[in-house]
């Protein structure tokens, strides 16, 4: 796909989550005032940090589709990849301070502190933000794949995130309506350990591509086949391979017949290269050395 269709595709989910998580935010404060709900305020400062998350995607995005320069002569796409990282990190904590809520609330819950019994309007806030956010979980995974962007991939994480700190909240309200306050700690607790199992994925995806790691043996095989194919090409004297973000930059050493002439050879070449870049659609560019049989 082209950058620019990658570069609008990723601004305009990320327009739609900053208009949804402001309005989301602003609903889920007032609802946890009016009601008395001290989950469902901490669930709105929460969707807060969706806000600042996707304005980072806003600039990963953008910055990384820029062209190359003298400076960076293979690319600006990394950014997305470190983007991708500190987000991984962010999801860390996000999962650490629910997690930590909740085991705050079972002691208190054991030393006999009570709480206050909130209003159907922060149930009501509850549902309306799991709702919104699994929707957008949903919007932004979509894309992401599509473009195959760590960074959005990161933030429909965080839609998600969001939507599970919600059912914390929806179950800590609703028990707490029916006396059962204990309900609310377990589920933060869970959902601790499924956003931390989320941003350790994340983290180690964006850390192998900032690590040039080499592609997955599929991709491999496939440009293999690529430059087999080629007419002249006797042998793969070796084949690298290093991830460039969601791109992928070629080494690839080939023999050819030793007595035909260098244009010949290089002709042959060129070949190779067309042909996996235009094969295999993540590759951004092949390098091809030539040896002779």
């Amino acid at each position: 796909m082209d950058k620019r269709s990658d570069q609008y595709i990723a601004n305009k989910v990320s327009v739609v989550t900053l208009i949804v998580n402001i309005t989301l935010s602003c609903f889920k404060l007032a609802a946890g005032i009016i009601a008395h709900s001290g989950a469902m305020i901490s669930d709105a400062v929460h969707s807060t940090t969706d806000v600042l998350t996707t304005i980072m995607v806003l600039f990963g995005v953008n910055l990384s589709a820029m062209k190359d320069d003298d400076n960076h002569q293979y690319g600006h796409e990394k950014i997305e990849s470190l983007v991708g990282a500190v987000m991984a990190v962010i999801l860390m904590i996000t999962a650490l301070g629910i997690g930590y809520a909740g085991i705050k609330s079972l002691f208190a819950l054991g030393s006999g502190v009570s709480i206050k019994v909130p209003g159907r309007l922060a149930l009501i806030a509850a549902v309306t933000s799991i709702a919104s956010q699994e929707a957008m979980y949903w919007y932004a995974r979509s894309a992401a794949k599509k473009i195959k962007s760590p960074a959005l991939m990161a933030d429909a994480w965080h839609h998600r995130s969001d939507a599970m700190s919600s059912v914390g909240s929806f179950i800590g309200i609703g028990g707490a309506m029916l006396g059962w306050t204990f309900l609310d700690p377990l589920v933060s607790i869970l959902i601790c350990a499924i956003i931390a199992k989320v941003a350790v994925d994340i983290g180690r995806t964006s850390i192998d591509q900032l690590l040039d790691k080499a592609a997955d043996k599929e991709t491999v095989e496939i440009i293999e086949n690529a430059v087999m194919e080629i007419n002249g090409v006797v042998r793969i004297d070796d084949l690298k391979t290093r991830l460039h973000s969601k791109k992928l930059f070629v080494d690839v050493e080939i023999s050819v017949d030793g007595n035909i002439t260098t244009w010949q050879a290089h002709g042959i070449a060129e070949k190779v290269h067309d042909n996996v870049e235009g094969i295999c659609s993540d590759v951004k560019h092949i390098m091809v050395h030539v040896n002779p049989v």
